[in-house]
């Protein structure tokens, strides 16, 4: 059985053919959404890409949460389907509410767009668990809205349950509380994140190929679903 994984694309978004790539080099097979369409095309799990959906008025994410496609993937997310938010689609996850927090200006007041050292935290999600807990990667980070913040109790809560997936190494690139990267929901289906794994799967075009276990990750979650 070959996995399916949804890659949608919304107006302004500009990764979703990067993220197409990386699923099919990962052995899966990448099939195309669109934000218009309220169906999924059965694919066994979704990626909402990098990009400036609908030009990032009002606030990053904000419009794209209630495009047609939004409201299929929120029911699935919440019935367990695996759900990958990059970028972009980290702020659509937060603005959905399938994750806490939220995505606020760079501290710096600057755009920033440099490859990002990462340490795994969680390496028991849909998305992650092709890596071990510890592991450091590399992998692109470009955003020029990329600071996670919440409030305390919601930030202990996350540190408490291990729903923090990855954090910063070698300095916060963004004002990021905690040095977070990137946090999952409780049940470890959805996991959103600002730097781009998807830019980090073949040798010629990634500072490394460190983003490839993102996208193995969900046909071994996958497969181990469908035997369970």
């Amino acid at each position: 059985m070959t996995t399916r994984v949804g890659v949608v694309t919304f107006p302004g978004s500009l990764d979703e053919r990067d993220a197409q790539r990386a699923v099919k080099l990962a052995g899966a097979e990448p099939v195309a959404l669109w934000h218009g369409d309220k169906s999924l095309r059965q694919v066994d799990a979704v990626i909402l890409p990098g990009g400036f959906s609908y030009g990032d008025y009002l606030r990053c994410g904000a419009i794209a949460r209630f495009s047609p496609v939004m409201e299929t993937i929120i029911e699935e997310a919440r019935a367990g389907l695996p759900v990958l938010g990059i970028c972009n689609g980290f702020q659509m996850l937060c603005e959905s509410h399938l994750l806490p927090g939220a995505l606020t200006r760079n501290d710096h007041l600057h755009f920033i767009c440099r490859d990002q050292r990462l340490r795994v935290e969680n390496a028991d999600t849909a998305w992650t668990r092709d890596y071990a807990e510890g592991d450091e990667i590399t992998v692109p980070l470009k955003n020029g809205e990329g600071g996670y913040v919440a409030d305390e109790r919601t930030l202990d809560e996350l540190e408490a349950e291990g729903r923090v997936v990855f954090r910063y190494l070698g300095g916060n690139p963004n004002g990021s509380r905690r040095d977070i990267a990137g946090v999952t929901n409780a049940a470890g289906n959805v996991v959103g994140l600002m730097p781009h794994p998807e830019h980090a799967v073949e040798a010629l075009t990634g500072p490394t190929t460190d983003g490839l276990a993102f996208f193995t990750s969900v046909t071994t979650s996958v497969l181990r679903k469908l035997v369970a």
